[in-house]
């Protein structure tokens, strides 16, 4: 697996979460998903995500959008 599907697959989880959450316990829980939505907008302009640094650095293979 590489470092892009990671980061797509653990982005897509948390926003799920995110929503489940802010249904069934408190609406606040869906600034959780806003917080994914903004972070994956100014990765795909900068090409900087915390997350693919650090499954760079654990040795995680890069794909083709974070390398």
């Amino acid at each position: 697996m590489t470092i892009d599907r990671i980061v797509l697959a653990f982005a897509g989880t948390v926003v799920l979460l995110g929503l489940l959450l802010g249904v069934l316990v408190s609406p606040w829980w869906l600034l959780l998903a806003a917080f994914v939505g903004l972070n994956l907008l100014q990765s795909a302009f900068t090409g900087f995500c915390p997350l693919a640094r650090i499954l760079k650095s654990l040795g995680i293979k890069p794909g083709a959008a974070f390398c």
